[in-house]
């Protein structure tokens, strides 16, 4: 099943690939884009039918998603992971440990990172299949996306809960990270963190004012007016 669905997928790249899409489609990542420049909507319009017309289960899609990331092709691996979020009824623990895996495979851009921390794995929360101390090994990951993922994740489960200091204390060792990408993740949570509860979070930016990278900052304290980001600028 997994490789009747690989094809299925591949032969809709091919048959609508666009090599000046794909050129256009760089400038927004830093590392090099592979792909075969199809738009959006034919990525999430061809998932939509598979889902409908195949109903593939949780455990094709497990199995068809490696082959597809290590072919590198980016519309290869979105369609792997928003079939893989379209079957989020059939999530388990089991299937959280298999996502994990996949960074040391393909997931290499901002994109697909968001794409999980945006929706996948915030299901494993809401629908109380993990809590978000099951994330504590992916602070400790070798690879920056996964990292990243964490407060990614944890931005819709504030807006849920509400309280924003668990989940900060929570990924506060990656206030030093070294990664610029993990420092946007950062800041973007910070930055809904403080929407929820700015007497929280700007003691908290405070005390990192100083030492922080300097984007976690900008991120985080974007939506301030003008003289209250001046109260975060580095001292010189």
């Amino acid at each position: 099943m997994s490789a009747t669905l690989i094809q299925e997928i591949r032969s809709y790249c091919i048959a609508n690939a666009d090599a000046e899409r794909v050129k256009k489609s760089q400038r927004f990542f830093k590392e090099e884009f592979v792909g075969y420049g199809l738009t959006a909507p034919q990525v999430q319009d061809k998932v939509k039918e598979i889902l409908k017309s195949n109903k593939p289960d949780l455990q094709t899609v497990l199995e068809a998603a490696p082959v597809l990331m290590k072919s590198g092709m980016y519309e290869e691996i979105s369609m792997g992971l928003l079939l893989l979020d379209g079957l989020w009824k059939q999530f388990t623990p089991e299937t959280f440990q298999t996502i994990g895996s996949w960074f040391a495979l393909g997931i290499n851009n901002w994109a697909h990172a968001d794409t999980l921390g945006m929706f996948t794995l915030p299901k494993f929360l809401d629908k109380k299949i993990l809590e978000v101390e099951d994330f504590g090994f992916w602070l400790e990951s070798p690879f920056k996306f996964q990292r990243r993922c964490v407060p990614v994740t944890l931005i819709k489960h504030i807006k849920k809960t509400r309280q924003v200091m668990p989940s900060i204390i929570f990924v506060e060792k990656l206030m030093t990270d070294p990664e610029r990408e993990v420092h946007q993740g950062m800041g973007w949570f910070l930055r809904e963190a403080w929407k929820i509860s700015p007497a929280e979070v700007e003691p908290f930016l405070m005390k990192y004012k100083d030492t922080a990278p300097r984007l976690i900052l900008q991120y985080a304290c974007e939506k301030m007016t003008a003289e209250n980001k001046l109260r975060f600028r580095r001292a010189k």
